[in-house]
């Protein structure tokens, strides 16, 4: 469904942050984007919805298609209205607003107007969140970090995606609250059918729920493959999932020496 295409992405004219990146994601399937700090998933998932303009950025090589029409030179309501959300890190809701109010603006976003149908994509999120039904008055700045986290994703399911594209959703937050939204996040990819690509640090649970994967380093993606073949990989063991040969430390000549290495682009 969505095509990226060798493409490059520059700030400011000159800082270029992703050299080449290719990457698919099918209809109705869970792919993961990996990958440290700074390493260029963020502009990706940027560069699909039309954002790097606010960032003074541009795909200056290479394309990005939805079911075969490109998008990378498209306003960002206009790919929205082709049904791509991106839920952005950090939870940022309108948080004078109440937890209802927050909703039905996901809707109105994609043209959702009528209340007839605006209820019933209210009672779809209720469904997967039912947390959020109780809290529906509340206003949105005195939610914890899990509930903001999933009114957030409720958001961008009111306006019915193909695609919702997540950055970091588990960020900052406990344990438990991260597997139940990882749960939910599986479970509407399933009973909705949306594409969901995902953007995490936290490999683990990313190669859990997804079927594919990519790993970013230095804005090259240097490695990709199914989910459950990547969580056997030996270098996404050590350096993702945090796991050696037993009894085995590694130093940080090591870990330089990891990142020198050329096979991953082999």
């Amino acid at each position: 469904m969505l095509r990226l295409n060798n493409i490059e992405v520059v700030y400011s004219d000159v800082i270029q942050v992703l050299r080449g990146v290719s990457l698919d994601v099918p209809d109705g399937g869970i792919v993961a984007l990996l990958g440290a700090n700074g390493a260029g998933k963020t502009t990706t998932l940027r560069a699909i919805s039309g954002l790097l303009r606010s960032q003074d950025g541009e795909v200056t090589r290479g394309w990005i298609e939805l079911d075969g029409e490109r998008i990378d030179r498209l306003p960002p309501e206009d790919i929205v209205q082709r049904g791509v959300i991106q839920v952005l890190e950090g939870r940022r809701l309108f948080q004078h607003l109440t937890v209802e109010e927050n909703l039905l603006i996901g809707g109105v976003a994609r043209g959702r107007s009528s209340r007839a149908v605006l209820q019933k994509d209210l009672e779809q999120v209720y469904h997967y969140f039912p947390r959020l039904k109780e809290l529906r008055k509340r206003i949105s700045g005195y939610l914890s970090g899990g509930e903001q986290q999933m009114l957030v994703i409720g958001r961008g399911l009111m306006a019915h995606p193909r695609l919702m594209m997540l950055d970091e959703p588990s960020l900052g937050l406990a344990p438990i609250l991260v597997a139940e939204i990882f749960r939910v996040i599986k479970q509407i990819s399933e009973q909705e059918g949306m594409a969901i690509l995902l953007v995490e640090q936290n490999a683990r649970i990313a190669l859990d729920v997804s079927q594919y994967a990519y790993v970013m380093e230095n804005g090259r993606v240097v490695l990709d493959g199914p989910s459950e073949q990547l969580a056997e990989n030996e270098d996404i063991k050590e350096f993702y999932l945090g796991l050696t040969q037993v009894g085995e430390r590694k130093s940080y000549r090591d870990v330089k020496h990891y990142k020198r290495r050329k096979r991953w682009l082999g």
